[in-house]
């Protein structure tokens, strides 16, 4: 494919607000792009959630500061409008598009049109399955949040038995789904076997009991479990699933209750519905994205936890690879994941539990800003 190749190589530093990458700066020679070109695309699921306007930003921020020509186009919960940013972004004459599917499997088609056209492709934060039609792909250590939020349920009730523990997935169409879950389960597992926890609304997932789920080759497993309890990522839907679980239930797995919630808007809904039920005496939901809602509710003790993935160190790593791309090379990376077809060359980055013990770590790094924290302790 064409590329825009950036001929100087520049050192790559961390800015303290961003922690994203001064990357390289185009040279003068005949290789730079003009300013009508656009070099880099970026296709997000949505404006609607306060985690990709983050990400927005640090895009934004990022490869601004690095000389580099982009533009982020939202797919609004729509596969149609993804395919039409990502043909909108390749008529732009873009080289490189950084994709996070809005639907892991439906965004096969987008990239297998990006490839077409001579496009390298990275997955952001959400692996795009089953096509060979990706390069890279750059994601939070996925795998790791769900470890941090069972372990957590499993510390909160050290020496327990018996707890109700309330299970819930993000949507069945995201690949990261099914890595948080898995991640969980591989702590959780044990300790419903050996009677810490007793499932209170999956049903689905006891013949698993004291087994590890992988991703991989027990996702038709995987599938099913979380086809009954999944959120879609949706505050209404997470909040009526709550609801209904409880209506369900009889007072035997009320009580003192512990709570798998995947995300923090699911959370809070979560959270809402639980704490409305006069047989719940209390309860620890975990959740993760960090956004400035959950850290209030983390306040007032509604939330127990979030798992804080800093956007813009991801989109640092992602714009070092985009800086290798631009420049000729091949990015570097430091582990694998199967998507179904592949094993696509990945970048992790490390992930972050937030409680109201190190509820200032956000607010310090300028993440979050403490005058928008209801509650706040600091």
């Amino acid at each position: 494919m064409k590329k825009k190749i950036v001929s100087t190589l520049l050192s790559i530093t961390m800015a303290a607000s961003l922690m994203g990458c001064d990357a390289l700066k185009p040279s003068s020679g005949e290789d730079t792009a003009t300013d009508s070109e656009l070099q880099v695309g970026i296709v997000l699921p949505t404006r609607d959630e306060p985690r990709w306007i983050q990400d927005e930003a640090s895009f934004t921020s990022i490869l601004g500061d690095a000389g580099f020509t982009s533009e982020v186009l939202f797919s609004q919960g729509s596969s149609a409008t993804e395919l039409t940013n990502v043909e909108s972004l390749i008529e732009k004459g873009i080289d490189v598009l950084v994709i996070c599917a809005q639907d892991a499997t439906a965004a096969a088609q987008a990239v297998e049109v990006a490839h077409a056209a001579g496009v390298e492709v990275i997955c952001y934060d959400r692996l795009i399955t089953d096509t060979d039609a990706v390069d890279y792909y750059v994601t939070f250590n996925s795998f790791d949040v769900g470890v941090q939020q069972g372990q957590y349920l499993i510390d909160a009730y050290a020496g327990q038995t018996g707890v109700p523990l309330y299970l819930y997935s993000g949507a069945t169409t995201d690949n990261n789904a099914f890595i948080f879950f898995a991640g969980a389960w591989s702590v959780l597992s044990d300790a419903v076997a050996n009677g810490q926890f007793t499932i209170a609304n999956c049903s689905a997932i006891d013949e698993y009991v004291g087994q590890t789920l992988d991703v991989t080759e027990d996702h038709e497993a995987l599938s099913n479990i979380l086809g009954t309890i999944t959120t879609n990522w949706d505050f209404n839907t997470a909040k009526s699933l709550a609801e209904a679980n409880l209506v369900a239930n009889d007072a035997d797995l009320k009580g003192d209750v512990a709570i798998l919630a995947p995300n923090d808007g699911t959370a809070r809904a979560i959270a809402d519905a639980f704490s409305a039920d006069s047989d719940i005496s209390s309860f620890v939901v975990t959740g993760q994205d960090c956004e400035t809602a959950s850290l209030s509710y983390i306040c007032s003790g509604l939330q127990s936890m979030t798992i804080w993935k800093n956007t813009a160190e991801l989109a640092s790593t992602t714009c070092d690879m985009v800086n290798s791309i631009l420049s000729g090379n091949s990015p570097a990376t430091t582990t694998t994941y199967n998507n179904g077809t592949i094993e696509v060359p990945s970048n992790e980055t490390a992930v972050t539990v937030i409680t109201i013990d190190n509820i200032n770590e956000p607010v310090d790094a300028g993440y979050v800003s403490a005058s928008d924290i209801q509650g706040y302790p600091g």
